[in-house]
C-alpha cells in the first residue's frame, strides 16, 4: 500500500476525452458516494450492455434461453482470465453469500460437526455457517482475532480453534466490517494438512487485489465482481478445486443438473443472466480507460488521503486519536474511529448509515467491532479528494453533535 500519497490530495482520474471519471457512471450528483465497497457502482457502458442483452432476451426468449449456457460458458472463460484461474474451476453465482450457501449445501452431514469462523466474518455468511452446524447437531467455533493482529497472531487465533470435530473453516480474505486481510493462505495450508475443507469469503477481492487466488491452498473461494469490479449487481464467482468440487450444485435444480461442475451452473431456468454476460464489459472498461494497476494505486492513495483528512477533523473536534491500527491492511479501504456514542453495534451502525444518507446527503459505510464504531472508507476511480474534504468539513461536525447527544442520553439512563 502507498505510504507517500496520504499527505497530499491525489489528482482526480479523467476519462479518455478529458471529462471527470464520474461522468462514466449514473450516480446521483446530489449525493456523495463514499461507500463503493457495499454495493459497487456500474459504469454506463455496462448498464447499456445489460439493457441491450435484456432487450435481446425479451425479443425472443425461446431462442435466448436454449443458447444461454453456451454464452455463459464463454463469459466464464473471460471472467476466469481476469481472476487468473481456470474456467473449469469457476461457476457463476449471484453473490458471495450464494457461493457460500452452495458450499454449505454440498457438505456431507456429520453428526456433531463443527464450523470454525472468525469474529470478523460477514454476518450473512456466518448465519449460514450456524445453520449448517445446527443441521449437523454441532456448533460454530469463533476465532477471536484482534483488529491489530498481525499475520502470525491472526493465524494462531484461527488454528487454535481447529480440532477433531472441525468439518469446515470459513474465513474472510478481506473482512467487510473491519477492512483487513486475514492470512487465508496459511490457514488453508494448515487446514489441508489436517484434512479440513476451507471456504474463503473473497467478497471484496476481485478488482481490489491483483491476483485474488494467488497461492491458493483452499477448497472453495467465492468473490463478488459487482463490488470493486463494477459489474452489474448479482455477479459473483465460485471457484472450487479438488475432489469436493464435484459435490457442488446450484441452489436451483434445472435441466443441466446432471452435467459436470461448473457447467451445471450455466443453466438456471428462466433466471435473468444478463448481469453475468455484461460483467466483462465493466472489467474491460476500467482496463481500457486507466488500466487496473493504475486504478488500484489511485484507489489506495485516495482512501489513505480520505482517512487522514477525516481523521484529522475528528481529532481536532474531540481531542481523541482516531487512527486505527489494522494488523493486515488492504488497499483501497481504510477505517476511521468514530467518537464514542456512535455505531456501538451493527444495528446502530446501519441506522447511522441511513441517517447520514437522508440528512447529510452522503452514502457512507459505518461499522462496529468490539463495541467501537468506525467509518469505513472504500474509494473507487470516480471518487475525488473533494469528496472526503466535504465529509470532513460538513459531516464531521454534525456527527460530533450526534455523538454528544447519544452519550448524553445514555448517561441519563
Amino acid at each position: 500500500m502507498s505510504e507517500t500519497d496520504v499527505t497530499t490530495a491525489p489528482r482526480p482520474l479523467l476519462l479518455a476525452d478529458g471529462r471527470p471519471a464520474d461522468r462514466a457512471w449514473s450516480l446521483d450528483p446530489a449525493l456523495k458516494h463514499l461507500n463503493h465497497g457495499s454495493f459497487g457502482a456500474v459504469p454506463l457502458v455496462a448498464q447499456e450492455r445489460q439493457q441491450l442483452l435484456r432487450a435481446e432476451m425479451e425479443r425472443s426468449p425461446v431462442v435466448w434461453f436454449p443458447a444461454l449456457p453456451q454464452r455463459l460458458a464463454a463469459t466464464r472463460a473471460e471472467l476466469a482470465s481476469f481472476l487468473r484461474v481456470s474456467a473449469g474451476d469457476l461457476a457463476l453465482v449471484p453473490n458471495a453469500s450464494a457461493g457460500a450457501s452452495v458450499v454449505y449445501a454440498a457438505l456431507t452431514l456429520r453428526r456433531g460437526g463443527e464450523v470454525v469462523v472468525t469474529d470478523h466474518g460477514y454476518g450473512a455468511v456466518t448465519m449460514g455457517a450456524e445453520r449448517l452446524a445446527h443441521r449437523w447437531g454441532g456448533r460454530v467455533r469463533t476465532a477471536r482475532v484482534p483488529l491489530d493482529a498481525d499475520e502470525e497472531q491472526a493465524y494462531e487465533a484461527v488454528a487454535a480453534e481447529l480440532g477433531e470435530a472441525t468439518e469446515l473453516v470459513v474465513v474472510d480474505q478481506i473482512t467487510s466490517a473491519t477492512a483487513r486481510r486475514l492470512p487465508v493462505e496459511r490457514i488453508g495450508a494448515e487446514a489441508r494438512r489436517r484434512g479440513i475443507p476451507v471456504l474463503v469469503d473473497g467478497a471484496h477481492a476481485p478488482g481490489l487485489l491483483a491476483v485474488p487466488l494467488a497461492d491458493a491452498t483452499y477448497d472453495f473461494w467465492t468473490g463478488n465482481l459487482h463490488k470493486w469490479g463494477c459489474a452489474p449487481r448479482g455477479t459473483a464467482a465460485l471457484v472450487a478445486r479438488g475432489p469436493l468440487r464435484d459435490r457442488l450444485h446450484p441452489l436451483i435444480d434445472s435441466w443441466a443438473a446432471a452435467d459436470p461442475y461448473p457447467h451445471r451452473f450455466d443453466q438456471q431456468g428462466t433466471i435473468d443472466a444478463t448481469a453475468y454476460l455484461a460483467a466483462p464489459t465493466s472489467l474491460a472498461f476500467v482496463e481500457r480507460t486507466w488500466g487496473w494497476p493504475a486504478a488500484r494505486r489511485y484507489m489506495d492513495d485516495l482512501a489513505g488521503y480520505g482517512a487522514r483528512v477525516i481523521g484529522t477533523a475528528f481529532t481536532e473536534m474531540t481531542g481523541e486519536d482516531t487512527a486505527v491500527d489494522v494488523g493486515m491492511p488492504v488497499p483501497g479501504m481504510r477505517l476511521v474511529r468514530l467518537p464514542g456514542g456512535l455505531a456501538a453495534d451493527r444495528v446502530e451502525a446501519d441506522a447511522l448509515r441511513d441517517r447520514v444518507a437522508l440528512e447529510l446527503g452522503v452514502e457512507a459505510a459505518f461499522t462496529s467491532f468490539d463495541g467501537i464504531g468506525y467509518l469505513r472508507l472504500s474509494a473507487h476511480v470516480y471518487n475525488t479528494a473533494a469528496d472526503y474534504e466535504y465529509f470532513a468539513e460538513e459531516c464531521v461536525p454534525v456527527l460530533g453533535a450526534w455523538a454528544r447527544e447519544n452519550s448524553g442520553k445514555r448517561s441519563a439512563q
